[in-house]
């Protein structure tokens, strides 16, 4: 099968011929018909975080297919899953299932994880094998192009605000109008929020215009004169990766106002002022990703029609030239590889 594989630790992806794998017991083996670029894609071949993932590696954790195989354990009795079924893998690739976070309803915190694309081979290429109690049903009413970005972008978004709550009559603002941002500001519209964008490229402003938001402000701007004029934010969700993006919109906080980082900064440190984050109240949230009946809701969203997920096609032997594109910051869109 054809694959994107990262060779070694900041080295460009190469396209191989590698052999299908096959699916173990608990597995499931996926056609992949499409997979989403995501930034964190980059992050693992380029080695940027603290935990290395491992190599030679096939990233991908926006895989969507149709299963194909089931592993040895799935073919007696009543498999949780069947052949012919089309399924989303997402970025949690496995979790235990008994530690406390897991029983608790906090998968995404699991002690014993497996990551796709990341500790297991993910989704760029034409198959990969996944965990049978971690795939996600994709409904019929969406494309699996939509479903790609939905499966990661779209659930990290959703969770991120999720956790934060925003209520009816206050204001989120969404930072960062990209692949995550432009799903997140429509999920804090879902919530009833006044809703504020921000970016720095006119064309992704543009966009959030045209989703509904009710405010947009260019970073290049004096954004915290403007944002104070709104009556300051209630609620930041942070999708891009820059601490200074994240230390304007804690800045930008009401009392008792809520700071949500999903986005992981290489350098790996954000100071933030301990006297404004006490006196007011201030929260700072991290969220990682989301669960199983996360990735559902954000299906069952956009096939209800309540979301729009802009995304443009392109093909894998073209991946190195996609990151490039994702690093210079101007995609409004979300990059999907069609196999």
């Amino acid at each position: 099968m054809k694959a994107a594989v990262v060779p070694a630790l900041g080295a460009p992806l190469v396209i191989r011929d590698v052999p299908v794998p096959e699916p173990g017991p608990g597995q499931v083996l996926v056609r992949i018909e499409t997979c989403g670029l995501c930034h964190t894609d980059i992050h693992a071949a380029r080695g940027d975080w603290p935990v290395k993932p491992k190599i030679p590696l096939i990233p991908g954790h926006e895989g969507v297919g149709v299963i194909e195989a089931l592993g040895p354990s799935l073919t007696a009795g009543r498999p949780l899953v069947a052949i012919g079924q089309r399924v989303a893998l997402p970025w949690l690739g496995y979790a235990c299932g008994h530690c406390r976070y897991c029983v608790a309803g906090w998968e995404t915190y699991c002690t014993a994880p497996a990551y796709m694309g990341y500790t297991m081979d993910g989704g760029y290429a034409e198959h990969a094998v996944a965990w049978a109690s971690h795939v996600v049903p994709v409904p019929d009413a969406i494309s699996s192009m939509d479903a790609s970005p939905l499966t990661c972008a779209g659930v990290t978004a959703y969770k991120g605000l999720k956790v934060a709550n925003p209520r009816p009559g206050e204001t989120a603002m969404v930072v960062g109008i990209g692949g995550l941002g432009h799903l997140g500001l429509q999920y804090a519209r879902l919530f009833g929020a006044r809703t504020v964008a921000v970016d720095m490229y006119d064309e992704k402003l543009e966009l959030a215009a045209e989703l509904g938001a009710d405010h947009v402000v260019n970073a290049r701007g004096d954004q915290q004169a403007e944002l104070a004029a709104l009556g300051g934010i209630d609620v930041a969700l942070v999708t891009v990766p820059s601490p200074q993006a994240m230390r304007a919109a804690h800045a930008a906080l009401n009392p008792n106002g809520r700071l949500v980082i999903v986005g992981l900064p290489s350098d790996n440190h954000l100071d933030l002022p301990i006297f404004e984050t006490v006196l007011s109240g201030k929260s700072v949230i991290g969220s990682l990703v989301g669960t199983r009946n996360d990735v559902a809701d954000c299906f069952e969203f956009h096939a209800r029609g309540l979301t729009r997920v802009i995304t443009e096609s392109r093909r894998i032997e073209d991946v190195n030239e996609c990151f490039d594109e994702v690093l210079a910051g101007k995609v409004p869109a979300r990059l999907v590889f069609e196999f």
